[in-house]
C-alpha cells in the first residue's frame, strides 16, 4: 500500500512534495502448535458414556445420535470417558474401582488434563499447586506399588506410558543458611588439606636434618 502526501501552494510559492512513505502490513503471526492432547484419539462419532449402553440408542435418528456423540461433549464429558479407557487398561476385574491401578490411572489423566491447561493458561497457579499435589500423590502410590506388586508396577508404568524416576537417596532443601554453611565447611577444608600438604613437604627436610645430627654427633664422639 502506498499513501502519498501532497501539500497545496501557499502564496508563498510551491512547496517540495516529500517522497512517498511505504506502510507495510504486518506479519500475521504464526498459532505455536503444542503437544498432541491426550482426547485426540476419541472419535468424534463415538457415544456419551451415558448414552453408551442405552439399548434403544441404536433405533433412533442420526440426527439425535450426532447430537449425544462426543462432537457436541463437553471437556468434562470427555475426560471422564479417557479415565475410564485408562482404568480399564490396568484394573483387576470389572468391579475394580479403588485399587491403586485405578487411582494411578485416575491421576494420570487429571495430571495430563492440567498440563494442557497449563500450556495455553501458564499464569493458573491455582491448577498448578493441584497438577504438583495429584503428581506427589501419583508417585507416593508408585512407589508403594514398586515395593508391594512389582509386577503390577511394570504393568501400569507400560499401559498407562508412565516413565517412573527414582527418588534420590538424599535430599535436602537448599537453603541460604545451609549454601553458606556448606561453602564455609569447603573452604575450612581446603585450608586443613593445603596445611596438611606443607606439613608432609617439611617432614622430609626434618628427618634429614636429625640424621645429620646424629652422624655429627657420633663422629664427634
Amino acid at each position: 500500500m502506498f499513501v502519498t502526501q501532497t501539500y497545496h501552494q501557499s502564496t508563498a510559492g510551491s512547496v517540495a512534495v516529500p517522497p512517498p512513505v511505504r506502510y507495510y502490513a504486518r506479519a500475521a503471526k504464526q498459532k505455536t502448535t503444542g503437544p498432541e492432547s491426550q482426547l485426540s484419539d476419541l472419535p468424534p462419532a463415538m457415544l456419551k458414556m451415558d448414552y453408551a449402553a442405552v439399548p434403544a440408542i441404536e433405533t433412533t435418528d442420526d440426527v439425535v445420535k450426532r447430537l449425544l456423540s462426543l462432537e457436541f461433549a463437553s471437556q468434562t464429558e470427555k475426560l471422564q470417558l479417557k479415565k475410564e479407557q485408562l482404568i480399564a487398561k490396568v484394573q483387576r476385574d470389572e468391579n475394580d474401582r479403588t485399587s491403586v491401578e485405578v487411582q494411578v490411572a485416575v491421576l494420570t489423566a487429571k495430571i495430563r488434563n492440567y498440563q494442557e491447561h497449563l500450556l495455553k493458561h501458564h499464569k493458573d497457579k491455582a491448577n498448578k499447586r493441584r497438577m504438583l499435589m495429584a503428581v506427589d500423590r501419583r508417585k507416593k502410590l508408585l512407589k508403594n506399588l514398586r515395593l508391594v506388586r512389582y509386577d503390577a508396577f511394570e504393568k501400569v508404568c507400560e499401559q498407562l506410558g508412565i516413565t517412573y524416576s527414582f527418588p534420590p537417596l538424599y535430599y535436602r532443601r537448599a537453603t541460604h543458611r545451609w549454601m553458606a554453611k556448606k561453602a564455609f565447611c569447603l573452604k575450612v577444608y581446603k585450608e586443613v588439606q593445603k596445611q596438611k600438604a606443607e606439613q608432609q613437604r617439611m617432614r622430609p627436610k626434618q628427618s634429614s636434618a636429625s640424621r645429620n645430627t646424629e652422624t655429627t654427633k657420633a663422629a664427634a664422639a
